[in-house]
């Protein structure tokens, strides 16, 4: 009998728990099943489309999807292979960026942003207009010790002519600390400038940066992991990590890689399928999120 009574007891805590539980990513369609690796999402001011790509091991090119999911055009990139595409960015006359950077074991010397013109994104093949690549000072060793694996990266935006770049720690002894690197939007092979740090969280798994972006208005800058955004304002010029940052937990745990701002307040967020879950492309409401704390 008080077998039964805690039994129900314990059913009960945890339909209450999940009851409290905030919902707080509105799901808005399924990602084609072709499109199972989603690395990426982005829109620009050009197109209604919604745009994404898939990471190492798949095709080079890029994917436009309408409001409810449905794929509209496939574009062929011809001049440029998916190394390791890992995010998207555009530009105000709705060029986009492929982020040609994914460098998980921190050995790669060919680090890249391609351009893609958006008088060619209606099309179904496309070649890359401008190629720029990058280096980071700091790095001597390809690769180095596995305790110093930070010179990965999977997140960037575009902003007033320059792409900041923020990095994924991938080192063994992971702090949550990602780096914020500046590259000008100008062929050739740069430097990257290192702006600053910022420690996330202690875990890898939920405390890596996969994504990033900036809203239209400048004044909010996103950094996504797979369970939380950190979203920093009132900070100094382009040093995105000083300033103001609110921690919010998405309370769902999946491989989510994209992030991009629908508008000032809103935000568009993906994730890869795995198994039973992810492949989706959700929405959040930054302003509805505040009111409802």
């Amino acid at each position: 009998m008080f077998r039964s009574i805690y039994f129900q007891l314990l059913i009960l805590l945890l339909t209450l728990s999940c009851a409290n539980k905030k919902e707080i990513l509105k799901e808005l369609f399924s990602f084609p099943k072709s499109i199972s690796e989603s690395s990426a999402v982005e829109i620009t001011d050009k197109s209604d489309a919604i745009w994404t790509l898939q990471d190492s091991g798949n095709e080079a090119e890029l994917y436009a999807l309408n409001a409810n999911g449905t794929l509209k055009n496939t574009v062929r990139i011809t001049n440029a292979k998916n190394n390791d595409w890992e995010d998207l960015t555009s530009d105000e006359e709705g060029n986009l960026y492929i982020g040609d950077f994914g460098n998980n074991d921190n050995e790669r010397k060919d680090l890249s942003i391609y351009k893609v013109n958006a008088a060619d994104l209606n099309n179904s093949e496309a070649a890359v207009s401008k190629k720029i690549m990058f280096y980071y000072p700091e790095q001597t060793s390809f690769p180095p010790k596995k305790s110093e694996r930070i010179f990965d990266v999977e997140s960037f935006f575009y902003y007033q002519n320059n792409f900041y770049l923020f990095t994924k720690n991938r080192s063994s002894k992971f702090n949550g600390e990602t780096t914020l690197y500046q590259v000008p939007n100008q062929e050739g092979n740069h430097a990257a400038k290192k702006i600053s740090t910022f420690k996330t969280c202690a875990g890898f798994s939920h405390c890596a940066v996969t994504s990033a972006d900036i809203s239209p208005d400048g004044k909010k800058a996103v950094i996504l992991s797979s369970t939380f955004i950190w979203v920093f304002t009132n900070f100094k010029g382009n040093d995105y990590f000083s300033g103001d940052v609110e921690q919010i937990d998405l309370q769902s745990f999946t491989q989510k890689e994209g992030i991009c701002f629908k508008d000032n307040n809103t935000l568009y967020i993906s994730d890869e399928k795995k198994k039973k879950t992810g492949g989706k492309l959700y929405e959040l409401n930054l302003s509805e999120l505040k009111s409802k704390s």
